[in-house]
């Protein structure tokens, strides 16, 4: 390498603010999604966080009320028709439906408990559903991102690959800035999937149990209602 590439290769700059700037533009684009993409990503995670600290808090809580003794309609009296959390929600609609299966007369309608359990049953989806919304985003930044950051790479590639044919040099020096320039993408591509993926599974799992122990929940109360209507 002659001294005059040496120099040109000792000043180039390759931060990564430098790195995209000197990008073409298919790859700045390629960039700004992915950045983008993260960003959301993390965005999805910490607000998931923070939703399902609440409801374990929330589940805890109305299971030690439920189990207390008290009997269950002054509970739902207390909590009303409309509550806030997931299991009040849930046990709000179980005991709509028991107080609406009522005749005048005090007598049960038939079929009430099936019309309970199905009450029960769709709240727990809406509340399943509320778990496990944002969660769709990550699984497709996760598949998605280091095929959209190869993109970049590739057409990277190809635009250095063109600036090499057209200043006929192919010195190290010409070459890897161009090639650096285009593996940002892919890199940025990798940073945006991999904590996508791995949270994405980690918050699934842990919707799933919280949608578990809402369905036992429903399950114990519709026991303790059976009772009632067998008795």
């Amino acid at each position: 390498m002659d001294q005059q590439t040496l120099a040109t290769a000792q000043e180039m700059d390759f931060s990564l603010l430098a790195l995209f700037i000197r990008a073409s533009l298919t790859v700045k684009f390629v960039m700004i999604v992915l950045t983008l993409a993260s960003f959301w990503s993390w965005s999805v995670i910490i607000r998931k966080y923070i939703t399902f600290r609440a409801a374990r808090s929330e589940a805890a809580a109305f299971d030690q009320a439920f189990w207390s003794g008290e009997p269950l309609d002054e509970l739902f009296d207390q909590i009303g028709p409309n509550p806030e959390g997931a299991s009040q929600r849930i046990f709000a609609a179980g005991m709509l439906e028991w107080r609406r299966s009522h005749r005048q007369d005090g007598e049960l309608i038939a079929g009430a408990q099936a019309r309970i359990d199905r009450s029960m049953d769709v709240a727990i989806a809406k509340e399943s559903e509320r778990l496990n919304s944002g969660l769709s985003f990550l699984a497709t930044v996760g598949s998605i991102s280091p095929f959209v950051g190869l993109f970049g790479t590739v057409w990277g590639i190809k635009v250095a690959f063109e600036e090499i044919a057209i200043s006929q040099n192919t010195s190290l020096a010409v070459v890897a800035p161009g090639i650096s320039e285009a593996l940002v993408a892919t890199a940025i591509g990798l940073v945006a999937a991999i904590p996508a993926v791995i949270f994405y599974n980690k918050l699934s799992g842990d919707a799933d149990k919280i949608t578990s122990g809402y369905e036992a929940f429903a399950d114990e109360f519709s026991t303790i209602l059976s009772r009632q209507l067998d008795a």
